[in-house]
């Protein structure tokens, strides 16, 4: 089955206007992608890491990418195609709760 790379956007403030009874919802649908084998985390402090032409490993603390909501998580999920994938994180925290969500199709060799 395809895989799915997803990211989540979103900040407290989306979160908390948002009805408990629908934040709820998305955390039991978490749940449920979890169970189904979603691999699924918050996101941490970013770190930069540059190598050019292997000739020294440079570090940079902080994001490459900006967004204007703060990146909230990251999760791998299979789904029968993109169309699927999208309505699976349609239901996710982030998307309802007034952020937003990134699907990346993998490309596994």
């Amino acid at each position: 089955m395809p895989k799915f790379m997803t990211i989540g956007y979103g900040d407290r403030a989306g979160y908390d206007r948002t009805a408990a009874a629908v934040r709820d919802a998305a955390h039991a649908h978490d749940a449920q992608l979890r169970d189904n084998g979603a691999v699924m985390g918050i996101a941490g402090a970013p770190v930069q890491v540059r190598n050019a032409d292997a000739s020294g490993i440079e570090t940079t603390d902080g994001a490459f990418m900006s967004s204007p909501l703060p990146v909230a998580g990251f999760a791998v999920i299979e789904a029968a195609d993109l169309a699927a994938a999208i309505d699976l994180v349609s239901k996710t925290p982030c998307a309802v709760a007034h952020g937003v969500v990134e699907v990346w199709p993998l490309e596994i060799p």
